[in-house]
Formats: C-alpha cells, structure tokens, sequence
C-alpha cells in the first residue's frame, strides 16, 4: 500500500505521516521546501516524541520524499500508483496542490481503484474545498472524476507546537490525537487506518472538535496574552484564566449537548480531557503562536462568532465566550501580520463597519449588539 502526502511539516510527520505508516503505507511526502525534501529524501528514518502522560517515541522509516515543484513528473507517478492522497498543507493551499492531484488521478491505469483523497486540515470539511478545486482543474477526457477519484472529509487533532531547534527531523507532539473520517464516500471499500476512527455522520465530530479544541486553545491563548503570560500551561495555570477557558468551553459544551444530542457525561468528560491537554508542561506552546490570525479566528463560522451567533439564535447570551471575545479583539502581538491588521482596521473603521468586517455577522443578527460593544470598548482604548 502506498501513500502520497502533501505537507512535510510537523503535523505531516509527526501525526498523519505517523499514522500512515503505522498503518503499512508506504509514504511519499510530497513539499516544495527544497531542503526539508532533501533532509527527508537522505534519511533512513526518523521519530516522534509523545511527551505527556504515557509518552513513547516512535520510529518511523519505508518513507520517500519529492519536491512537489521541481519534480511534477515524479509526483505524478506517485499520485498515479498510490491508494490514498492526504494533505496537511493548510487550507489556503489546497488550491496549489489541486491541479497535479488532478493530473495524477488522471495519469491513473485504466480500472485501477479510485484514489481515496482526505485533506487532513483545520478547516470543517477541508476535502470538500479540495475537491471543488480539483474539479476546476479536471480535464474531462479522464472520464468523470467521482469513478475516477474518492473524496471524504476528515477531522484531525493533534497538537504539534513549535519545535526545538536542532531536533532534525524528529518531532514532539502530545500523547492525544484524534483522527475522524467520513466512512460514507468509500461504500464497501473504506482505507485501512487503524489509528482513525471511522463515523458515518461527521459534522457533529468537527463541530465538537472546533468549538472545544480550537476555542479552548485559543481562548487560552488571548486570556494568557493578556495576562502577561508567555506559555499556554503557564495561563492554565493561572486560576482566573482556567476559570475562563473553562466557562468557555461550558457554553459550547452545551450547544453542542443540545443540537447534536452527544451525552451530557461523555461531553464533559472530553472537555475535561481538553482541558488536561492544554495543562502539558512538556509542549512548549506559546499563546503569541496559538492567538496568531486573531481576524481568521473572529470570523463568522470560526471558533468564537461561530458558537456564540448559534447560542444567541438560540436565545442564549454566551457571556464567556464574548468575554473571549474582547481578550481576542486586544491581541496585539507585532510579530503577527493579522494582529496588526486587526488593530489597524479597528483604529481606522466606525464601530459598527469593524464588527461586521472582522465578525461577517448582520447588524440584525441577535449577537451583533453584544460584539459591536465590545469593539466600541476595544476603540476607546486605542485613542
């Protein structure tokens, strides 16, 4: 079995790349970062440090490299004999890798099994987006893309900070990790990924994963910058920043309890495993790397807007999470071009045209009010 995947980074080797392999794929990374290409394509193997409760290294090798820009033939050799593509390259860029991934299914032999493709991003239904822009580049004399190619949405977690210097290689990640996949594209056929967890209705496992992981982490983040703190383990610590976070997460523990019927008691416990997550003192996290693209973390159907305009719809004023809010509109780290875009457009935009820029809320909406008072506050400290 064989496995093309698009993202040598961190997250690449350390959680999907990992899993591939533990699965028995051979695993060709495919980056256009010529020197980590090159580090990777002269390497017998490398590890995976799992630091936290129960850590374990992993070694992984049967792996092979390509530059996904200057070696597009080779590429798409490997797309054309391979049984799964994945991606971990971020969202924006899945428009860059949309057109060889078209070429290689389309390079494919006539009746070989359709490529099983998963974009493993941090987005909700990140192949979705990969598909539409594989489509675009299709070239209809391969025949139609749905016998040709399978497309299943996928949600993944794992947290994979920043590295040390001088680690090669190998990589740190937390002893979790989450790996869900949308079992319905792939009929009778599904991949074979001991490590993921398979469901047949997916969107409640990415809405869980969004509105606790990633609003959590990120909740910490902004409460910890403002409290003048330099690690997330280090704002966990603090009693009035856990205290936030978790009322954050109570507010979405109980969206997500009423609109996709997950247990009460199974809800909490995963909140509580979240909570222990962020705790890790052996994850080198910082909140200026986790609170970075604060204006991409406010938008409409992200972590804060996106729980908070349902909780309001649902007649429900999310106090923490405005609260979240307000520490997110004040993140004002420099070495981040979307914190100082944010700041910018906050000292150069009427109230009302700043919340709906960075929200993308109505003024109608029920939660408008609530968020256009606390841009006026954030305003009023930056005369």
């Amino acid at each position: 079995m064989k496995a093309v995947h698009f993202g040598a980074g961190n997250i690449g080797r350390g959680f999907v790349g990992l899993l591939l392999h533990q699965a028995g794929y051979e695993v060709v990374f495919a980056d256009v970062a010529d020197a980590l290409i090159s580090e990777l394509a002269g390497a017998e193997n490398y590890c995976v440090h799992e630091v936290g409760e129960h850590p374990a290294v992993h070694a992984v090798d049967n792996f092979r490299a390509v530059n996904s820009t200057t070696e597009e033939s080779r590429l798409l050799e490997e797309i054309a004999s391979a049984d799964i593509v994945t991606t971990a390259v971020g969202p924006h860029i899945l428009k860059f890798v949309a057109p060889v991934i078209a070429k290689g299914i389309a390079a494919r032999a006539g009746g070989s099994a359709p490529l099983q493709v998963m974009a493993c991003e941090n987005a909700i239904n990140a192949t979705d987006i990969l598909r539409e822009f594989v489509a675009a580049s299709w070239d209809e004399a391969g025949g139609d893309l749905a016998d040709r190619a399978v497309f299943a949405n996928t949600a993944v977690d794992r947290i994979v900070p920043n590295q040390e210097p001088g680690q090669g290689l190998d990589v740190t990640v937390e002893t979790f990790y989450e790996w869900v996949i949308d079992r319905t594209p792939f009929g009778n056929n599904p991949p074979v990924i001991p490590g993921a967890m398979f469901v047949d209705r997916l969107g409640p496992y990415i809405e869980r994963k969004l509105f606790t992981v990633n609003t959590g982490h990120a909740s910490a983040a902004y409460f910890g910058y403002q409290a003048g703190l330099e690690k997330i383990s280090e704002a966990m610590a603090d009693p009035s920043v856990a205290a936030d976070v978790r009322a954050v997460l109570g507010e979405t523990k109980q969206l997500l309890v009423d609109k996709h019927g997950f247990d009460e008691g199974e809800q909490e416990a995963y909140v509580q495993k979240i909570l222990g997550r962020f705790t890790n003192p052996h994850l080198p996290d910082t909140v200026n790397r986790v609170g970075r693209a604060p204006l991409r973390k406010l938008s409409r159907n992200e972590r804060f807007i996106g729980p908070a305009a349902e909780l309001a719809e649902r007649g429900t004023t999310p106090s923490a999470l405005l609260k979240a809010i307000a520490s997110a509109l004040r993140f004002d780290d420099p070495a981040d071009a979307e914190a100082v875009e944010l700041q910018k457009l906050l000292r150069s935009s009427g109230a009302a045209e700043a919340t709906q820029q960075i929200t993308g809320l109505s003024s109608d909406h029920p939660l408008f009010p609530d968020v256009l008072k606390l841009v006026e506050e954030r305003q009023s400290a930056l005369v």
